[in-house]
């Protein structure tokens, strides 16, 4: 998957998470909740993927 891929998945991952998280707290759903809060982290580690692919990709660029 190439680093922009990632970006984007991860920030929609951690949208989602966010909203879930939401209508979890909203409806008294804690599973819905904790599902959130888990695929919001799962977003933000695929957008710190993608971001060390980036990083990796313009180091060696610069050789």
């Amino acid at each position: 998957m190439s680093s922009t891929t990632d970006k984007i998945k991860g920030a929609a991952n951690e949208a989602l998470g966010k909203a879930k998280q939401g209508i979890g707290d909203v409806s008294g759903n804690d599973k819905l909740k904790a599902e959130g809060a888990a695929q919001e982290l799962k977003g933000k580690a695929q957008g710190t993927v993608g971001d060390a692919k980036s990083a990796v990709k313009s180091a060696t660029d610069k050789l």
